[in-house]
């Protein structure tokens, strides 16, 4: 197979990704018509009832029959879970139960209308919510829609009945849905059905034929259901070849490749909506990705909460039907539509029709953003969007002084800035009535403008004029002759009176742009140094308490209000707060863990909840939930600041995750490290303990064999040799012994030493009689001077090193063997050599690993011993605030050298007289 057939192994891994995504999601079944009483119901109740008779586990979620005898004679045989009834304005309403159907889980569930608006209270504001929860459950749903409730559709359909629907369904619902099974009949069936009373009721059927069910909006309507499920199969058969183009092979059909995206321009005016949904419909048709996005500039800056709010409806509308916003700021809405076209490889900006002059304005030239755009982007194509009499808004705002109104909803009061302008033209005039005989009127002239400066620096653009105006005035009255009067007898000053109007005008311009830049600049740079100081934090924090701390605190000082970080435990288990704070609520939290989507304030999860509800998603699974409550709600409705949040929970996400997986290196490395030393303690006493231990099985056979007989044996070297067998295996129990004391010890801080100022020559002449045995014959010599001070340490732990460095000298070296000592002013050498072959060549450059536990000089050997002697060495040492060292000596041998802290010794007490 060449490189040209050879499939994408990235390729491959994102399909078999994708695909057990896919086996583990219920699918979704839409049964999808032009209007209502085409028999969509009917069709699902049908194949339902094929399918129970199969053997499969339906079940009827929720059902709307509307009264007719034909659709509820269906329901006979098939279970149906009982609705959910929820108190609301003294009323009882009854709803869906998602948690039933849950716990219920059946193969295939029912769930009509699915554009329907759930009951305040419920978890989710929509139908088609619960039926996404239902299909990641792994449940199969099937449901009914009709063609004038999805959102891209709704504009469209409204100016075609003139009746306009309020609920609706994003058409990523329809677009990913598994299957849609068109349900069609004829106008003239349909109007039939209607008279007949299979539709409506007769009083609702007589309205209905007068208004949305006449003949042409049922064509119309028909065109439009088949156009969009002719899209559907569309992108199915897309797909499927874009599947079979990543596999590779010849028989494999080439790829379908697209270009370019689609660019929408949210703007202020009512028909916003319409330019989203033309841009949605756009995008779906040419498979292409879109985008929307609103340009602040200062002007629009200006708007009235009611208007920020509209705006911001849009935006939520443009997400929810598939797009990424953003909010974009510049001078001119032109330029930066054309920038941020270039930076997402837009081929098609959609912008919204302009409205038409009146008036004496049709006779005036104007530029339209058409024509700038045009002009700025020269090679992106324009489409305009129809206008509608209608637009989307949010929820009705609160009057002034409602609880729970932010500060920065309410209209800030301009006046200040106006009567500051005012004040600073009286003041500059008093400044400069005095300075009149002084001074040039060409330098008056500045001081006026300079107060324009001042003005425009402080309180912007408007103020600013004013100051202008004012100002010319007063210099015109009390500067200009005649003075205290407008009028004006040299020409020439009319021109000063322009020149200073315009630079005045001009200047406030200027720095009212310069002021919106500023603040621009300092939001960008405020997100930036938030994101990049919890960065820098968290890459220094070593444990999940730290991670939690670092990130509430980060989200809190951008946001205000509070923040929670709650992860999860070793259970997969939200761990809540010992004292939840107002207003949290644990099972909103623990969903938003569970499901791993937002939820609460400013989502479309119980959106009544006072707080937002954020997963940390790492690489691999969700680590906990980011909870916060904001100073200002409305943030979170503008999409810089939505990104902004989802990237500081992923960070701390991404930080958990690292904290979690360097505690599971440092288990694992604990747990082969006690492994490696279990298989070197196994192994070292399955031979230094089974050969003494066989050892005096034998001799101990020996003395039972009868006088005279050819196994007797001479009782008193048999005794000797047990002696020798016994001592050898109490030398290695001892050694396993101090090891764990000093091991112990050490890790607890807490070793014993009984410090007393010793003879050295005394702690090494005890040292070598204790390690006669080992040393046999093998010959000692010591190299002491006479002058040794006493020094301060543990005389048995010193003897102890010293026999075992003389025990190892015995093993592995040649005699002699050389005990050497020697003292400075703050140090004792204790130097312990041998002439044999010298250290092994596999230790040589890291010497210190000799006097690691279980540590042989060879690994393989019949010389007896477990690797302890030098570390017992090593542990003594270290507890007087030593050290200890090996070498190779001069000469041939190995070298080990002792040293340890020492003081002057106390003077003697002199003799007291008696």
């Amino acid at each position: 197979m060449n490189d040209a057939a050879r499939p994408d192994p990235d390729a491959l891994l994102a399909e078999l990704r994708a695909q057990d995504e896919r086996a583990r999601r219920g699918k979704l079944r839409i049964y999808f018509g032009a209007s209502a009483g085409v028999g969509k119901t009917w069709a699902m109740l049908s194949a339902a009832q094929r399918e129970r008779a199969a053997g499969r586990d339906v079940v009827i979620g929720v059902v709307e029959t509307h009264g007719r005898s034909e659709t509820a004679a269906l329901l006979a045989g098939l279970e149906s879970l009982p609705l959910r009834q929820l108190p609301y304005r003294g009323r009882t309403l009854a709803e869906f139960d998602l948690d039933a159907a849950l716990a219920r889980k059946p193969a295939v569930i029912l769930v009509d209308e699915l554009a329907h608006s759930n009951a305040p209270g419920s978890r989710h504001a929509k139908r088609w919510q619960d039926v996404e929860e239902l299909q990641a459950a792994g449940i199969e749903v099937w449901s009914a829609l009709n063609v004038q409730h999805l959102e891209s559709l709704n504009g469209t359909v409204g100016a075609i009945t003139g009746v306009r629907v309020h609920e609706t369904v994003p058409d990523t619902v329809l677009d990913e849905a598994d299957e849609v099974v068109l349900v069609d009949v004829t106008p003239d069936e349909l109007t039939a059905r209607l008279a007949a009373g299979k539709v409506y009721l007769p009083q609702q059927a007589e309205r209905a034929a007068q208004n949305f069910f006449r003949k042409g909006n049922l064509i119309a309507l028909r065109e439009i259901a088949l156009r969009r499920t002719a899209e559907h199969v569309e992108d199915d058969v897309r797909g499927w070849r874009i599947e079979q183009s990543g596999r590779g092979g010849e028989a494999a059909p080439p790829a379908w490749n697209t270009s370019g995206a689609i660019l929408a321009c949210v703007g202020p005016d009512e028909d916003a909506d319409q330019t989203v949904r033309t841009a949605a419909r756009l995008a779906g048709q040419l498979n292409v990705r879109w985008h929307a996005a609103y340009v602040e500039t200062p002007r629009l800056q200006r708007l009235e909460a009611p208007q920020r709010d509209r705006i911001l409806a849009v935006l939520q509308l443009a997400e929810s039907l598939g797009a990424e916003t953003a909010v974009l700021t510049g001078e001119q809405v032109a330029e930066a539509l054309a920038e941020q076209a270039q930076r997402l490889n837009c081929a098609t900006v959609v912008i919204g029709r302009a409205q038409p002059a009146e008036g004496w304005r049709r006779w005036w030239p104007r530029r339209t953003l058409g024509r700038e755009l045009a002009r700025a982007a020269p090679g992106v194509d324009i489409v305009e969007a129809a206008r509608v009499e209608s637009s989307r808004r949010l929820s009705r705002p609160r009057r002034r002084g409602d609880p729970g109104v932010e500060d920065s909803d309410r209209p800030h009061a301009r006046w200040p800035g106006y009567a500051w302008a005012a004040a600073s033209s009286v003041a500059v005039t008093l400044l400069a009535t005095p300075l009149a005989g002084v001074l040039e009127l060409v330098n008056i002239v500045m001081l006026f403008l300079l107060g324009v400066v001042g003005v425009a620096m402080r309180f912007g653009r408007g103020p600013a004029a004013l100051a202008a105006v004012l100002n010319v005035a007063a210099f015109d009255f009390f500067f200009v002759s005649p003075r205290f009067s407008f009028a004006v007898s040299d020409v020439q000053y009319l021109v000063t009176f322009v020149v200073m109007m315009g630079v005045g005008l001009l200047v406030g311009q200027l720095t009212a742009g310069l002021r919106f830049a500023a603040g621009v600049s300092t939001s960008r740079e405020r997100r930036a140094q938030s994101l990049f100081e919890l960065t820098r934090e968290l890459s220094a924090a070593l444990e999940a308490s730290q991670v939690v701390q670092l990130g509430a605190a980060a989200v809190q000082g951008h946001f205000g209000g509070r923040a929670l970080v709650l992860v999860a435990d070793a259970s997969d288990r939200l761990v809540m707060p010992a004292e939840a704070p107002p207003g949290f609520d644990p099972s909103v939290a623990d969903w938003s863990f569970r499901q791993g989507q937002p939820a609460g304030l400013a989502t479309a999860t119980l959106a009544a909840q006072p707080w937002h509800y954020v997963p940390l998603k790492a690489p691999m699974r969700v680590r906990g939930v980011l909870a916060l409550e904001p100073a200002h709600p409305r943030w979170l409705l503008i999409p810089e600041q939505a990104q902004q949040l989802d990237t500081l929970a992923r960070q701390i996400a991404i930080a958990l995750e690292r904290v979690h997986y360097v505690e599971v290196a440092q288990q694992a490395l604990v747990e082969m490290e006690s492994e490696r030393l279990r298989n070197a303690l196994l192994g070292a006493i399955s031979h230094d303990v089974r050969t003494p231990l066989t050892a005096l099985i034998a001799l101990a056979e020996s003395l039972q064999a009868p006088a005279g007989s050819a196994r007797a044996v001479d009782a008193t070297e048999v005794a000797r040799a047990i002696v020798a067998q016994a001592r050898q295996l109490h030398a290695l129990v001892n050694n396993l012994l101090d090891m764990a004391r000093l091991e112990s010890g050490i890790a607890g801080g807490s070793v014993s030493l009984k410090r007393d100022w010793q003879s050295v020559e005394e702690v090494v002449g005890a040292a070598i009689r204790a390690a006669r045995p080992a040393l046999g014959g093998m010959a000692v010599r010591t190299e002491l001077p006479a002058a040794l001070p006493l020094v301060e340490f543990d005389a048995v732990l010193i003897e102890r090193v010293l026999v075992n460095l003389l025990e190892n000298a015995g093993k592995y070296g040649a005699p002699p063997v050389v005990v050497s000592a020697r003292a400075t002013e703050r140090t004792l050498e204790l130097v312990v050599r041998d002439h044999g072959p010298g250290l092994p060549a596999a230790v040589q450059g890291r010497e210190q690993t000799l006097f690691d536990k279980f540590t042989r000089g060879q690994a393989e050997s019949a010389t007896p011993g477990v690797g302890l002697g030098l570390a017992i060495c090593k542990a003594v040492v270290s507890a007087h605030g030593g050290e200890i060292r090996a070498a190779d000596a001069v000469g041939g041998g190995a070298e080990f050298t002792v040293t340890l802290p020492r003081r002057d010794p106390p003077e003697p007490a002199e003799p007291i007289d008696r």
